[in-house]
């Protein structure tokens, strides 16, 4: 799994214990933002819906939903990607689309 903050790559076989931290730069690696789950644009962070809200998504927690992201980069840009103008007026003029 890589870490959140530096994006280094920890060799952890499973899932990192709560208070495991990066051996680079000793950010949690149990935390919200190195999670699946973790979307800053979902309800309390998280796409997980039955998970408890975390005040510090950069601290250790008892998330028992936690997953590793992998790359969480990835996931970020995913979330993050916009529709150009010219796109965004084409579903909406389909979604509308009268029959």
């Amino acid at each position: 799994m890589k870490c959140w903050n530096c994006q280094k790559e920890e060799n952890i076989p499973d899932k990192p214990g709560r208070l495991d931290t990066c051996s680079y730069c000793q950010s949690f690696l149990h935390s919200c933002l190195n999670c699946k789950f973790y979307d800053k644009n979902a309800n309390h962070e998280c796409r997980e819906p039955q998970a408890e809200w975390v005040r510090d998504k950069k601290m250790a927690n008892f998330c028992g939903y936690f997953t590793p992201s992998g790359n969480n980069a990835e996931v970020r840009t995913e979330t993050k990607k916009l529709l150009s103008k010219e796109e965004a007026e084409k579903k909406w003029t389909k979604l509308f689309k009268k029959k």
